[in-house]
């Protein structure tokens, strides 16, 4: 029992170690260790509820609520570094950039700069010591039953790919992205707990990959319709203001980004949802969960 205890700390502390270790690139507004806080945030949450001793205790409960913080935190400047990435890559699509291009791609950087500059000051806000020594102390308490863990973890998956299979059905061909975008959610959960059952039971490394495809898919999905509702906007502004070839840039622009929400809709229909949850499951010994009716 005591092995399994110290695979279960050591678990705990490793994915601590990570966030931290990402703090000071962060602070220098490295956007790479900006994307390593939100994901490494979002990874200890899954950890703390499947290897704490009691993950429903009030500890554990402050440190969950900690970590979305910090998610939130790192999240909002990370989309804006996402925003300004898929326009880049838009607009070496069709160099040379017109002026209009340029100057809608500035205001976007600009915004990007504020949204980190108030990243930097949300991070200092928050009790980042007293975060550190609550993960320290669950992990001195780490769950000592590695079949408590597996249950746990069986649990999630069966929770997680029932919501998964019913909202995929529901939705069917409709292209509803912040439908799409919740899912992802419960995707990526599932994923970050087969990462930490592949350490704990020797599990295969290729596990996570039917989930990270269905993640990565609805993810760029999502980034492109949020590019199309910045670039909408601005074209309204640009249009109230007189300026008309900037609104005009704007909506063709949008325009570009909605048409490529669609392609990649198109392309995660083919993928087909349902099936990659199937596979995943399959992946670490769990059956499709029926769907609710």
């Amino acid at each position: 029992m005591h092995r399994q205890r110290r695979l279960a700390a050591a678990l705990l502390r490793g994915r601590t170690a990570s966030l931290f270790h990402h703090f000071p690139a962060a602070m220098a507004g490295e956007e790479e260790a900006v994307h390593q806080i939100r994901v490494c945030s979002r990874r200890l949450r899954v950890a703390v509820l499947l290897l704490a001793g009691k993950p429903d205790g009030k500890r554990a409960r402050r440190v969950r609520r900690l970590l979305a913080q910090l998610t939130r935190t790192a999240g909002d400047a990370r989309d804006l570094d996402v925003l300004l990435s898929t326009f880049d890559g838009r607009l070496r699509q069709v160099a040379p950039r017109t002026a209009a291009q340029n100057r809608l791609r500035h205001r976007l950087a600009s915004l990007r700069r504020r949204g980190r500059a108030h990243m930097m000051k949300s991070l200092l806000d928050r009790p980042l010591g007293r975060l550190r020594a609550d993960l320290a102390e669950l992990a001195s308490r780490a769950c000592p039953d590695l079949a408590l863990l597996e249950r746990r973890f069986r649990a999630l998956c069966a929770d997680e790919s029932r919501r998964l299979l019913d909202g995929f059905a529901a939705l069917g061909a409709l292209l509803d992205v912040a439908a799409l975008h919740a899912l992802r959610r419960r995707a990526r959960r599932v994923r970050y707990g087969v990462e930490i059952f592949v350490e704990l039971f020797d599990g295969e490394a290729s596990a996570t990959k039917p989930w990270k495809t269905l993640q990565e898919i609805i993810g760029v999905l999502h980034d492109h319709h949020a590019l199309a509702e910045w670039l909408g906007r601005q074209a309204q502004l640009d249009k109230q203001r007189g300026h008309d070839t900037l609104a005009a840039t704007a909506t063709g622009e949008a325009s570009w980004a909605q048409q490529t929400v669609r392609r990649l809709h198109d392309e995660l229909l083919a993928a087909d949802p349902a099936n990659l949850v199937g596979r995943g499951l399959a992946a670490v010994g769990c059956a499709p969960q029926p769907q609710a009716r």
